[in-house]
C-alpha cells in the first residue's frame, strides 16, 4: 500500500505536529498538580537500522488507517477531556527514548529471570499484545469485504477524516509513528515499527468489552507461559532423577534427605562430600570432619550391634571366643578388593602389555587421577557388596579377612594411588561383617616402598621397605600408618569384631635382614598394644621356613604368627600327582603346623590366612602380568632360581595344558577331577584347624575358578558348610585312576 505523493507526506506533517501539541497540552492538564515536567528532549537517532522518509510514510499512513469507525462509535464519540482514562493502557511520553537492549536468544529468555520479572513489566507486556495487534490484518479482512459485496472503493476517501481522528485516539494507546521508530523511541515489542501480528480482538468494539469485563489475559499468552513452566517443571524433575541415580545402578538414595549446601565449601569434592561417592548404600551421609586417629569417621552410624553370630558352632560377637587352638577359625579373604591383583579381576589390567601395567601402581598412572578414582570406586563399590557377606555366613564360614593398603590412609610424594576412598569401603565392609555375625581379620596388604615387590603390594618390582636408599624413610612411614589406625580401630566399637590386626603381608625374607623385620615387627606391636588395641597382632613368616621363628619375638601376648601355604608357587612340589598333593596336605601340612604351634620347636601360636584349592598356576596374571606359568613351562621370571622355562606338571613333557584348569565354568569338570579338588580342600582344611584356623584364598575371581571360594561352593567342589567336611585325612586317599596328571 505505498503512498509516495508529496502531498500526502505534507499532510503527514501537519498532522504529527498538531498531534504532539494536543499531546504536550493534555500533559500539562494531567501534571497541573504542581508538580513541574521536564522539557522535551532533543530526538536522538538511533544506531541501528533506519527507515528510509518514504518507507516511513508508508509505514505511518499504514497504523493510521486501521479500522473504519462504524455509525454507532461515532455518535458516541466525545471530546478527549471528558473521556474517562483506561487504567488498562498507558500514555507513552513521545519524547522518552528507551535504551536499546541486546536481542536475545530463546533459551536466554526461558531461564531468565530479570527483564520480565516484576508485576509491572509483565502487565506492561501483555497491555502492548493487546494494543498493538492486529491492525494489518483487519485492514485486509476490511478490503476483502468491500470487493465482496461490491462497495465502493472510493468510499476510503470519505473515511479519511474520521482514520485521522482515530489515529490519534489510538496514539493513546501506544501506536507509534513511523517518525517515532526512526528515532529509535518505539516500544521494544515492536521491531522495525511494525505492528504484532498477534490478533487478539477482532474489532474495535472488543476494547470496549474488555473495559466493561476488567482487564482480560490473552489466553495464548497464558497457554505459553504454562508450556515455559511445564517444560522447566520436566527439566528440573529430570536433572533431580539423575542426580538422585546416579550411573551404573549406583545408589543414591540416603541422600534424599540431604542437602548439598550442608556440605562446606572447603569439603566439596572431598572424600568427605558424600555427593561425591559411587555408593552410599548404609553409610551415613551426614556430613562431619570428626576423626579419629586423624582418620575420618564420616559415613559411620553412631550404634551398632554385636548379637550376632556367624551360625550356632561360634558364639555372638558380644560374647569371647575362647581359645583358637581349641576353636579355630574358618575364614575367607575378600583379596583382589581394595587392593588389586591382576588375576582376581584381570579386566582391570586388560591393556596392551607395551603399555605396562602390571599393579596397581601403573594402572592409576595411566588412567590419571581422575579417572582411576571413579574406576577404583565403582569396582570397590561393586566387587564385594552386603551379599558378599550374607553368602559367606551361610556358607558356615565365621571370619572374613580384608586386605587393604596404606593409602587408604595416607599417601606419599608421587604416589599415583587413589587417596583415602578405599578407607570409606573397609568401614563399611567391618559393619556388614557385624551384621552376619562374622569376625575381623585386618591385613594391611601393602606397605609404603612395597613389602615384597609383587604386585598385590601395590606395586611390582625393587623392595623399597626397610631397603634401599629410603627403607629407613618407609618404615618410620609404615609405623605412622599403624599407629593412627590402631588408633582409630582401638574404639569401643571395634574390640569385639576385629579379632585380628594384620603389620604386613608377606614380607619377602630373602630380599630383607631378618633382624630388620624382627625389630620393626618389634616397634609396630609395641604401638599397637600402646594405643589401646586388645586384637591379636599378626606378623607374616616370610616364607623362611616355619622353624626358624623359634624363639624370636617372645614374651607378646596375642602375637601369632602367619603362614601360606601353596604347592603351586614350588617348582618341586607344583609335580605332585593329584594323590600326593592330598597326602601331602593331610600329612606334610599338618606336621609343620604342630611344630610351629610348639614353641620349643616353633613360633608358638600359628595361623593360616592363605590358601586356594587350585593344583596349578594356570590362572591368568597368577604369577605376575604376562610372565607365564609353571605348569606349562612358560614361566619366564628373569631369576635362574625361580624360573620355570620347561613343563612342571607332572608328566613334565609338552602334554601339559592348561584347557581344563581354566575352564570357565567349574561345574564342566569331570566328576573325578571334582572328586580330587573337593578333597584337597578339605584335606587343607584339616591341616591348618590344628593350629588357630583358616581364610581361603579368596571369595571370588572374576575368571579363576580354582581360586574363588564362591564359584567352588557353586561347582561342588567345596564342602556345602565349611564345618562340615566329608574327609577328615583319616582315611585313605584315592590314586584318582583315569585322573589325567596333564589336563
Amino acid at each position: 500500500m505505498a503512498h509516495d505523493d508529496a502531498e500526502t507526506d505534507r499532510h503527514r506533517h501537519r498532522d504529527s505536529d498538531a498531534h504532539q501539541k494536543r499531546h504536550r497540552k493534555r500533559r500539562h492538564r494531567e501534571n497541573g498538580s504542581g508538580e513541574s515536567t521536564s522539557a522535551p528532549e532533543p530526538a536522538s537517532r538511533s544506531s541501528g537500522q533506519r527507515l528510509s522518509v518514504n518507507a516511513l510514510a508508508q509505514l505511518n499512513e499504514h497504523n493510521t488507517r486501521g479500522y473504519a469507525q462504524d455509525p454507532q462509535r461515532e455518535q458516541e464519540h466525545r471530546p478527549k477531556r471528558d473521556r474517562p482514562r483506561r487504567e488498562e493502557y498507558r500514555a507513552v511520553d513521545v519524547e522518552y527514548d528507551p535504551p536499546r537492549r541486546e536481542r536475545r536468544s530463546r533459551d536466554d529468555h526461558r531461564y531468565s529471570e530479570g527483564e520480565h520479572a516484576t508485576a509491572k513489566r509483565e502487565r506492561r507486556r501483555k497491555e502492548e499484545y493487546r494494543e498493538e495487534s492486529g491492525y494489518e490484518s483487519q485492514e485486509r479482512e476490511r478490503r476483502r469485504h468491500r470487493r465482496r459485496t461490491g462497495a465502493d472503493v472510493e468510499d476510503d476517501d470519505e473515511d479519511r477524516p474520521r482514520e485521522r481522528e482515530r489515529r490519534h485516539r489510538k496514539k493513546d494507546r501506544r501506536v507509534v509513528s513511523g517518525a517515532i521508530v526512526e528515532e529509535g523511541r518505539a516500544a521494544p515489542g515492536m521491531r522495525g515499527g511494525a505492528a504484532s501480528k498477534h490478533n487478539s480482538y477482532d474489532s474495535y468494539d472488543s476494547f470496549a468489552k474488555e473495559k466493561a469485563a476488567g482487564t482480560e489475559y490473552n489466553p495464548r499468552i497464558i497457554a505459553g507461559v504454562a508450556l515455559v513452566v511445564l517444560i522447566i517443571i520436566i527439566v528440573v524433575a529430570v536433572v533431580v532423577s539423575k542426580k538422585n541415580s546416579a550411573d551404573s545402578g549406583a545408589d543414591k538414595s540416603s541422600l534424599q534427605d540431604i542437602s548439598e549446601n550442608s556440605i562446606p565449601a572447603a569439603a566439596k569434592g572431598t572424600y568427605l562430600d558424600p555427593f561425591t561417592w559411587y555408593d552410599t548404600t548404609d553409610l551415613n551421609v551426614t556430613y562431619t570432619n570428626e576423626t579419629v586417629g586423624d582418620l575420618p569417621i564420616m559415613g559411620l552410624y553412631m550404634d551398632w550391634d554385636d548379637s550376632k553370630s556367624a551360625n550356632d558352632k561360634v558364639p555372638a560377637l558380644d560374647e569371647p571366643w575362647g581359645d583358637y587352638a581349641k576353636r579355630p577359625a574358618r575364614g575367607v579373604n575378600l583379596g583382589g578388593w581394595l587392593s588389586l591383583e591382576p588375576f582376581i579381576t584381570p579386566s582391570l589390567f586388560d591393556y596392551d602389555t607395551r603399555l605396562g601395567i602390571i599393579d596397581e601402581w601403573t594402572l592409576c598412572k595411566h588412567l590419571g587421577p581422575k579417572t582411576a578414582a571413579s574406576t577404583l570406586e565403582k569396582h570397590y563399590a561393586t566387587f564385594v557388596t552386603e551379599q558378599t557377606f550374607a553368602d559367606i555366613q551361610a556358607a558356615g564360614l565365621d571370619h572374613v579377612r580384608i586386605p587393604y593398603s596404606y593409602w587408604a590412609v595416607q599417601t606419599y610424594d608421587d604416589d599415583p594411588y587413589v587417596f583415602r576412598t578405599s578407607w570409606r569401603y573397609l568401614l563399611r565392609a567391618i559393619e556388614w561383617s557385624r551384621k552376619y555375625g562374622l569376625r575381623v581379620n585386618l591385613d594391611l596388604h601393602g606397605i609404603p616402598g612395597s613389602q615384597n615387590g609383587w604386585n598385590h603390594s601395590g606395586r611390582q618390582g625393587v623392595v623399597n621397605w626397610l631397603n634401599g636408599t629410603n627403607g629407613d624413610l618407609n618404615s618410620r612411614r609404615s609405623l605412622d600408618v599403624h599407629d593412627r589406625l590402631t588408633k582409630f580401630f582401638a574404639q569401643d566399637r571395634y574390640k569385639n569384631i576385629i579379632t585380628f590386626y594384620g603389620l604386613g603381608n608377606e614380607p619377602r625374607m630373602v630380599s630383607l635382614s631378618a633382624d630388620a623385620v624382627v625389630s620393626w615387627t618389634s616397634d609396630a606391636y609395641d604401638a599397637v598394644r600402646r594405643n589401646g588395641m586388645a586384637a591379636n597382632v599378626v606378623f607374616g613368616d616370610g616364607f623362611m621356613g616355619l622353624g626358624n621363628w623359634q624363639g624370636k619375638l617372645t614374651g607378646r601376648d596375642g602375637l601369632v604368627l602367619d603362614v601360606h601355604q601353596y604347592v603351586i608357587f614350588n617348582n618341586d612340589q607344583i609335580k605332585y600327582t593329584h594323590q600326593e598333593k592330598v597326602r601331602y596336605a593331610c600329612s606334610g601340612w599338618t606336621q609343620q603346623t604342630q611344630l610351629s604351634m610348639d614353641t620349643s620347636t616353633g613360633f608358638g601360636p600359628t595361623m593360616f590366612a592363605e590358601w586356594s584349592q587350585a593344583d596349578t598356576d594356570c590362572a591368568r596374571h597368577l604369577t605376575n602380568v604376562g610372565w607365564g606359568n609353571r605348569w606349562t613351562g612358560t614361566y619366564d621370571s628373569g631369576n635362574a632360581s625361580t624360573q620355570a622355562l620347561t613343563p612342571m606338571c607332572p608328566a613334565q613333557d609338552s602334554s601339559c595344558s592348561c584347557d581344563q584348569a581354566n575352564a570357565a565354568d567349574p561345574g564342566t569338570y569331570s566328576d573325578a577331577y571334582k572328586q580330587f579338588l573337593k578333597m584337597f580342600a578339605e584335606a587343607q582344611m584339616v591341616s591348618f584347624e590344628h593350629g588357630w584356623g583358616w581364610w581361603y584364598w579368596t571369595w571370588d575371581t572374576e575368571d579363576a575358578p580354582q581360586w574363588s571360594y564362591k564359584k567352588g561352593l557353586a561347582a561342588g567342589i567345596l564342602p556345602a558348610k565349611a564345618y562340615e567336611k566329608d574327609f577328615n585325612c583319616d582315611g585313605d586317599v584315592p590314586d584318582f585312576a583315569g585322573l589325567s596328571e596333564t589336563y
